[in-house]
Formats: structure tokens, sequence, C-alpha cells
């Protein structure tokens, strides 16, 4: 993961395309919502100041090892990724709405890692926890692949959730305990340059 930053921990507030129903997923909150999109410490602060997310936690998933380090996962050798677990209330903010916005806060065209993070922890994916979720999450894989502006193909997989290890406690909104070195970091990263020319603007930039 090496260093990392934050472009700013101001933040405004935005409701993410209204809330939509889903069977099995709109009746109460709070769902839970697991990605991965490279560094946690990024994922994270894109999604917190969210209307309708009330927490979102840094975490590993998908590997061998129980209750992994971050020394561990960050070695590749564990099989986990790095990713978040979104909290958030259905009838505010869809799951479909929170799986559209997450394809502009990554390059889904990486299949080595995301921006100056390469690897397997920092690869993408979204990890479905029941069969709606899987039809959310591939519906809006399919718009993605027949509406992205790019013409790398997407690689980032859905795969079934496993257990969801939380991260350090350090690690924890690391961008509001560590402002100026989290954007150090995400700045020199090239995220939000990257995301412009993917995506043709910066998502997140919303909320910041």
């Amino acid at each position: 993961m090496k260093t990392r930053h934050l472009l700013s921990n101001t933040f405004g507030l935005l409701l993410l395309g209204g809330a939509v129903s889903f069977s099995g997923l709109s009746h109460a909150a709070p769902q839970t919502m697991i990605v991965a999109g490279g560094c946690f410490w990024c994922v994270e602060s894109d999604f917190e100041a969210v209307q309708g997310v009330s927490d979102v936690v840094s975490g590993y998933i998908g590997g061998d090892t129980e209750n992994p380090t971050y020394k561990q996962v960050s070695s590749g050798k564990t099989g986990h990724f790095e990713a978040v677990e979104i909290h958030f209330d259905d009838d505010v903010v869809s799951l479909k709405a929170l799986a559209d916005y997450f394809w502009k806060t990554i390059d889904p065209t990486d299949a080595e890692g995301q921006f100056c993070d390469k690897g397997s922890p920092y690869k993408t994916a979204m990890f479905y926890q029941n069969a709606e979720q899987k039809a959310v999450f591939d519906a809006s894989l399919a718009k993605v692949i027949n509406t992205k502006p790019f013409k790398n193909d997407v690689v980032t997989e859905i795969l079934p959730a496993t257990t969801f290890y939380p991260a350090e406690e350090y690690h924890q909104s690391y961008y509001t305990k560590n402002p100026l070195h989290y954007a150090y970091y995400r700045a020199s990263c090239g995220r939000d340059n990257k995301l412009e020319r993917l995506w043709g603007e910066v998502a997140s930039k919303k909320y910041h």
C-alpha cells in the first residue's frame, strides 16, 4: 500500500440516484456491500460521505488465512483483497446506486492492481452476499460493459463473499486521522487523474 493520503476532508452531501427498491433488499436498514477497489483508505473516503452510508470499514476478504494482518495481506501470499464493508440505509440510497457509483471510483481495466499499488491485494472486485446482490452487481457490470467510454476490457470480478476481517484500527478512517499523508498518497498515486482519463469525471469529487 505504501504511502497514502487525502484531497480534502470536507464533504458535501448528495443523494445517489434516490432510493430504488430491490426484492429482498429494500425492506429494512441497514444493509452492507463489500467491494475491493485498491487502497482501502481511498475507497473508504469515497463512500463515507455518500448520503445513506452510515459507516465504511476497511478490511480484508477472499484469502485463506484467518484474522490476517496488514503485513501478511500486503505480502500477497494470503490471497486476500484489501476491501471495504459499506453499511448503508437502503431507504435512503439503493444498492444499485452504490454499485453504479463504485465503477467510477476505480480503474476496472487493470488486472494487476490499482493505480500505483500493484499486486493481488489491490485488485478490484465486488463481493455478493446473496442472490439478490449478485443480480444487482451483474446488471451494473453489464451496464458498464455496454456504455464504457474506453476501449479496454473490464476485468473487475464479481465474487461470492467470504469472511470479511476488519483491518487494524490505524487503517480505519485513515483519511481523517492523517489527512496530509493521505492527500499526498492519493495525488502522487495519480488516482483521480487516471479516473478522469477513464470516465471523463471523478465521481467522488461530489463528496469532497
